[in-house]
């Protein structure tokens, strides 16, 4: 399983200077009073540390968020505890493998942005070297777990959402056009999936309209952490929306994503044949977020100070918001019987 929004915590998303091919040895100085001309006294904690930083692991922790809810919701019950564990275990292991191969590929990029220069490569703890054998470590263990004590199918998911994120989104589409997040975001998606598969062996209509409902709020919450780090973005010429295009045009199609979203979330309830629980959970959430997002909207077009435009408290508010739909996800069975 791999991050979808890799610029979360997403990531969802993260991942040059002047460019994608731009010179990675140039490095300017850090403005927190440390040197980031060359490699920092280290300590077995800090080597440590660079290391778990490598995977991310808020985004590992959203990314579980959506795949654990959707094993209860496949059981109609409690799952058994071991499936529960070995598919937390691989699925963490492989989100973590994503997202150093990202930190690996990108950290030319890392090195210049505010939010991203403190990561172990660009502080160089750790080597791309070994870095990459770390992210390659990650992912034949988390097929191994997956394979031998989920299912083949849910290990064949996960590597593919591995590639996906990797190839597709962090080398093809990230730094060539403002749809990156869009299209790279699917791979965020396949968690559901997998919490389908890890407990019924199969897929089926139900992952697939959880899987759309995080494809359709990839967007809302990557643009909105995009719009408050607009200038890191542009500095290295990666085209996220809200670098080529003004502030009103990104609160308008994060509102019309979100609308997508939250009809999309109510899909489930004929299709799953949810009880009540889930819908109600879905609507309340859903109202909630549309608001947020129309005010956000409203405040793009009347100023372009981040100020006075705060995306950041749509990005939060994207967090809870799947956070607490996929909890719905999991108490559905358990509470509308």
């Amino acid at each position: 399983m791999s991050t979808s929004h890799p610029h979360s915590s997403h990531e969802v998303p993260s991942v040059s200077q002047a460019g994608p091919h731009a010179d990675a040895s140039a490095r300017p100085s850090a403005t927190d009073g440390t040197d980031a001309t060359g490699p920092e006294s280290k300590t077995w904690r800090d080597v440590v540390g660079a290391y778990v930083g490598l995977t991310k692991p808020r985004v590992i922790e959203l990314l579980l968020l959506t795949t654990v809810p959707v094993m209860f919701f496949a059981e109609r019950g409690i799952p058994s505890l071991a499936l529960v564990a070995a598919t937390v275990v691989g699925g963490a292991l492989s989100a973590g493998s994503a997202s150093a191969y990202n930190c690996v590929y990108d950290r030319d990029i890392d090195e210049q942005m505010r939010r991203t220069r403190r990561r172990a490569l660009p502080r160089h703890i750790v080597s791309p070297v070994s870095a990459l054998v770390f992210a390659t470590v990650l992912a034949v263990l988390s097929t191994v777990v997956l394979a031998l004590w989920v299912n083949w199918l849910s290990a064949a998911l996960s590597v593919l959402a591995n590639a996906f994120y990797v190839l597709v989104y962090t080398m093809l589409l990230k730094r060539r056009t403002t749809q990156n997040i869009v299209w790279g975001g699917l791979a965020g998606c396949f968690p559901a999936l997998i919490g389908w598969t890890a407990v019924t062996g199969e897929l089926a209509w139900t992952p697939v309209v959880l899987f759309l409902v995080v494809f359709f709020w990839t967007p809302p919450h990557t643009w909105a952490l995009a719009l408050r780090y607009r200038e890191d973005y542009r500095n290295v010429d990666v085209p996220m929306l809200p670098v080529v295009k003004p502030a009103p045009e990104v609160g308008r199609q994060i509102v019309l994503y979100s609308w997508v979203m939250v009809a999309t979330s109510l899909v489930l309830w004929p299709v799953a044949g949810t009880s009540l629980v889930y819908p109600v959970a879905a609507a309340v959430l859903g109202a909630v977020f549309l608001v947020e997002a129309h005010r956000m909207w409203l405040r793009t077009k009347t100023s372009e100070a981040l100020s006075e435009i705060n995306p950041m408290r749509l990005f939060h508010a994207s967090n809870l918001y799947l956070s607490l739909l996929f909890v719905a996800v999991a108490l559905d069975p358990l509470l509308g019987r």
